[in-house]
């Protein structure tokens, strides 16, 4: 089957929002084997919205619709859906009561009724976290689904009722388990993989980039979850077997949170001392629910001043080897461990630019520091990108290199 996500909205065009909606609805299509095979994004106009209704059908055999299910003028999403389809607006005796019940001991404004207003024939999907359901129409072939725009609504109600609705049309089931790898690029990947990513058949297997990080999603069709999952095991493991190292999760997991969990388990904490990363690397651990039990202590040692009064690095060092080198970066780290009782400690010191780079330091020169087990280790980083790029990808490198460590 082929779908095509139309959002609905003029705050879109203007880019008022961002069109998260078509990102989830994407990747949940693909999970049930659905192919999307265009995003659309159309304004608060009925003749334009029906124009991008005809053009999407002319290519899709689902359509699925978000925004413009609400009870202003020009929420007209119903409306016009009713109209291609030639049928009439009727109300919803089911769920204007379930509206009613929700604004119980609130005065109810006459346009909400709108909300329960619904092309007739359609089969309709729960709302619980708003008033307007979602909506279903089929008919010649075309299947459309109405959705409402805010996406507390939408995701809630497309995985509950549209993902059911939407399974009973296919005789596959669909399943991806998605690798999570970091220290290596797209193109590394794609080489060490290639004989495998170039015999594929089922499963599939297909590398996204991210800004840090690199994600390999396996995805395998078969009658159900159980046959899906012996294609995908075989495959995995022998990725695993090439890439291991760089592998740090799967599926959900982020590099902070799993570095935390091996932290946690081996009864160890941590304190950070940062320089150009001013905070990031910081907030990246502080993120994780849970994270008070391994982070002690973090500070922001952006000046030689700092570092040499909070950390105790030697006046010297810095005058003869300069805030951004290995010997700085072992000094941040051993000073934030030994004045924060920590068994390790990990800092950061670079040259983030857009100005300060020179010859011999260029921008993007990056120098980690990691004392773990009483042993110090440097890392050097050449890392492109604008300044912002370069912090985050900084941060990533210092991440990778603890987790390294302590999996030691």
């Amino acid at each position: 089957m082929i779908a095509e996500v139309l959002g609905v909205g003029t705050e879109l065009l203007l880019g008022d929002i961002a069109n998260t909606n078509a990102q989830f609805l994407s990747k949940a299509l693909a999970g049930l084997g659905i192919s999307v095979y265009g995003h659309t994004a159309v304004g608060d106009n009925p003749a334009r919205l029906r124009a991008a209704l005809n053009h999407a059908f002319t290519k899709a055999d689902i359509v699925v619709a978000c925004g413009g299910l609400g009870p202003t003028q020009d929420d007209i999403t119903k409306e016009v859906s009713a109209q291609y389809f030639g049928r009439q607006m009727i109300v919803d005796e089911p769920s204007w009561q379930a509206i009613q019940r929700r604004f119980e001991g609130r005065e109810l404004p006459d346009s909400v009724i709108r909300n329960a207003t619904v092309p007739e024939g359609s089969t309709l999907l729960p709302n619980h976290h708003g008033s307007a359901p979602g909506v279903c129409i089929e008919q010649d072939g075309k299947t459309l689904i109405l959705l409402p725009g805010p996406p507390h609504e939408l995701e809630p109600m497309f995985m509950k009722y549209a993902v059911p609705f939407l399974r009973q049309k296919t005789d596959l089931v669909f399943l991806s388990r998605t690798l999570k790898i970091v220290g290596v690029g797209e193109s590394t990947v794609e080489t060490m993989l290639k004989d495998i990513i170039d015999t594929q058949t089922n499963p599939t297997i297909a590398p996204y980039a991210k800004l840090t990080e690199v994600a390999l999603r396996i995805t395998a069709s078969a009658p159900d979850e159980a046959a899906a999952k012996q294609l995908i095991d075989p495959v995995a493991k022998e990725i695993y077997s090439r890439l291991g190292r760089h592998i740090y999760g799967e599926d959900d997991d982020c590099l902070a949170q799993a570095i935390l969990h091996i932290l946690e388990n081996q009864g160890q904490t941590l304190a950070i001392a940062e320089s150009c990363t001013g905070g990031l690397l910081t907030s990246a651990i502080v993120d994780i629910p849970g994270s008070s039990k391994v982070l002690q202590e973090s500070v922001i040692t952006y000046s030689n001043e700092a570092k040499i009064t909070r950390l105790g690095i030697p006046r010297e060092l810095i005058k003869a080897h300069g805030a951004v080198s290995p010997q700085t970066a072992a000094a941040m780290a051993e000073g934030i461990a030994k004045t924060s009782g920590t068994g390790i400690g990990i800092s950061t010191t670079g040259i983030a630019g857009p100005e300060g780079g020179t010859k011999e330091k260029p921008i993007g020169l990056v120098y980690i520091g990691l004392h773990i087990k009483g042993a110090t280790h440097t890392k050097e980083l050449r890392l492109i990108g604008d300044r912002n790029e370069i912090r985050n990808r900084a941060v990533v490198g210092a991440l990778d290199m603890l987790r390294l460590h302590i999996k030691n």
